[in-house]
C-alpha cells in the first residue's frame, strides 16, 4: 500500500517536472524583452515623422540597433542576419479594430566578409548594396529611414484619423538550421522591437 502511494507520488512529481521543464523555453521567451533591456541589447524605434510630399505621405524614422554578444559572434563567423522593418498605415475606428490601409516594409541583410574585412548591407527590396569597414557604420545605414512613401494622399478622407505603425523584427527563420533552436530559446536572440504608432497629421 505504501509502495503504491510512493510510486504515485513519484509519478506525479515526474509529470510536474516535465510540465515545468516544457514551460521553461516559453517563459524564457516571454521574458526576453525585459531581459534584453537589462542586458543592453535589442531594437527600438526612436522617433518617426510622417509628412506630406506632393501627393504622398512619406516616413522618416530612426531605429536603434543594439546587437547582443551572440549576434555579433554569429556575424563575425559569416552568418547573415536579416531584419524586416514592417510599416503599416492604420485608419482609426471607434467601434471596430483599426483598419489597415497599407502594409509595406523594408528587408535588410547584413553580413560580415572576413576576406574583405568589411560588413555588407543589402536592401533586399531595391537590391542596393553597401560596404562598411565597421559594424556601427553598417547598422547606421539600417538605422535611418528617410522619405519612405507610406500612403497616397488620395486614400485619406477628411475627418478621419490615421496612424503609421513601425515594427522591426529579426528573421530567426532565416538563420542557418542548426542555429534556429538556440535563437528561439536564448534571450540574446530577441532582437526585435514592439509596434510603435505615430499619428499621421494631414
Amino acid at each position: 500500500m505504501h509502495a503504491s502511494v510512493s510510486n504515485k507520488s513519484s509519478l506525479w512529481y515526474s509529470l510536474l517536472y516535465c510540465f515545468l521543464a516544457g514551460l521553461l523555453p516559453v517563459l524564457s521567451y516571454a521574458d526576453t524583452p525585459v531581459l534584453s533591456a537589462i542586458e543592453g541589447f535589442g531594437v527600438e524605434v526612436k522617433n518617426a515623422e510622417i509628412t506630406l510630399q506632393g501627393n504622398s505621405y512619406v516616413l522618416s524614422a530612426d531605429i536603434d540597433y543594439q546587437l547582443s554578444a551572440r549576434a555579433k559572434e554569429a556575424l563575425q563567423n559569416g552568418v547573415p542576419l536579416y531584419w524586416d522593418v514592417h510599416i503599416k498605415t492604420l485608419q482609426h475606428r471607434d467601434y471596430f479594430w483599426d483598419k489597415t490601409l497599407v502594409s509595406t516594409g523594408i528587408r535588410y541583410r547584413i553580413q560580415y566578409h572576413a576576406l574583405l574585412n568589411m560588413y555588407r548591407v543589402r536592401n533586399e527590396g531595391s537590391g542596393e548594396l553597401y560596404n562598411f569597414s565597421t559594424l556601427s557604420a553598417a547598422l547606421g545605414l539600417m538605422s535611418m529611414i528617410r522619405d519612405f512613401r507610406v500612403m497616397d494622399k488620395a486614400v485619406s478622407a477628411p475627418g478621419e484619423r490615421y496612424a503609421v505603425g513601425i515594427k522591426v523584427t529579426l528573421d530567426r527563420d532565416a538563420l542557418p538550421l542548426p542555429l534556429r533552436p538556440v535563437a528561439y530559446t536564448n534571450p540574446q536572440w530577441y532582437l526585435s522591437s514592439d509596434w510603435t504608432l505615430w499619428p499621421l497629421t494631414k
